[in-house]
């Protein structure tokens, strides 16, 4: 699995370098990881994340429509925020698919780390979810399940996703920044 991991961080990392910048670029690079992953993740044993890889193929195709055309009048999409009632829907959603995947993965499969890979699952597809849609608190998100992933991928021995997800946490604090600074930003017009 060493070249495939190696393949796999080098693209993950130019994935959400470029997402930070907002470049379209980042869903295509993304599709790339995410299938590389699908082999890393199958051979680790932990398949909540290697099921998140498959669903990330979709999700990587509807977030590059969407940033090209889901803002107005079919326009670039702009980075938005969320409600207090909608981040509390989002944190319940999370809760609950962290519980009932866990409770899947340890009571019907083998899976090494059935609830925090399940936890890191959950809040990674309420995050892409959230990114495809250009949601600032996405990032906030992507810093929990960063802290999350660094301690199980160590735990596992993947060693360069360890490190990989170390630079995701240092990227996702920057995503977070670059976007409220972009969302604060007086439009042109």
């Amino acid at each position: 699995m060493g070249a495939i991991e190696a393949f796999a961080v080098v693209t993950g990392l130019a994935c959400v370098i470029l997402t930070v910048r907002q470049n379209i670029w980042c869903w295509p690079i993304g599709i790339i990881s995410v299938i590389l992953y699908i082999a890393v993740f199958y051979d680790a044993r932990l398949y909540s994340d290697m099921g998140l890889q498959v669903i990330y193929i979709f999700m990587q195709i509807y977030g590059w429509r969407n940033w090209l055309h889901g803002g107005v009048d079919n326009g670039e999409l702009t980075v938005s925020r969320l409600t207090p009632l909608s981040a509390g829907v989002w944190i319940a959603v999370a809760v609950m698919g962290s519980y009932s995947l866990g409770y899947g993965m340890s009571s019907y499969t083998n899976a090494d780390l059935p609830y925090v890979d399940s936890t890191a699952t959950t809040m990674s597809l309420v995050a892409q979810w959230l990114m495809s849609r250009k949601v600032l608190e996405s990032w906030l998100i992507w810093i929990t399940v960063d802290v999350i992933s660094v301690a199980m991928y160590l735990v596992k021995n993947l060693y360069m996703t360890t490190a990989l997800y170390a630079v995701f946490l240092a990227l996702a604090a920057s995503g977070f920044l670059a976007w409220r600074n972009s969302l604060l930003k007086p439009e042109r017009g």
